[in-house]
């Protein structure tokens, strides 16, 4: 026969004592220290493919402009987004437009401007190189184009972008010595 319940024992104990809420959340602040670092990286690497897929695509778009209208397009660095800069950051944006008379400017304002990255990545060219201008052809007169990719003030990761006299545009991990000179970069 079942024992009677005793009196004063109806409810059973209910909730967590402050001991138990102390050690959950002391688990919760471990695993979450443990997650981040991992977490941060992460999204470092994806802050640096967007950027990169952004100027392939843009890059891209301005060969096919080329390709299409019959024009030499250019691709270029810009600070206003209506000028190219004249620069090898890239950090701030970039802009697309017809050069019909080859002074390294758009001839009726940009065609497509892209966003800037200041403040978040480093973005340099090439240093003899600092506008890609795309013949009608498809071809990318002059030397080869590298774009460099990494995080501001780091020795992380870092992704590069190459334009090819040909006009092939190719997507990379930089080399050990690309990371560590974008590291250096301000």
């Amino acid at each position: 026969m079942p024992a009677a319940p005793q009196r004063g024992m109806e409810h059973g104990q209910r909730g967590l004592s402050l001991i138990e809420q102390i050690m959950v959340l002391a688990v919760i602040a471990t695993l979450t220290s443990l997650a981040v670092p991992s977490l941060r990286s992460l999204l470092v690497r994806n802050q640096l493919q967007v950027a990169q897929t952004d100027f392939i695509a843009a890059l891209q778009h301005a060969r096919e402009t080329a390709v299409t209208s019959g024009k030499h397009t250019l691709f270029c660095p810009t600070v206003d987004g209506s000028h190219c800069s004249g620069d090898t950051r890239w950090d701030s944006g970039w802009l697309l437009g017809h050069d019909s008379d080859g002074d390294d400017q758009p001839d009726h304002g940009a065609l497509y401007t892209g966003r800037g990255y200041a403040g978040k990545l480093n973005i340099r060219s090439s240093v003899g190189r600092h506008i890609v201008r795309f013949r009608p052809d498809g071809s990318a007169r002059g030397s080869n184009l590298t774009l460099l990719f990494c995080q501001a003030a780091s020795a992380g990761p870092a992704l590069s972008v190459v334009v090819a006299n040909s006009g092939r545009i190719r997507g990379a991990p930089a080399s050990t010595a690309q990371a560590a000179s974008c590291a250096q970069l301000h």
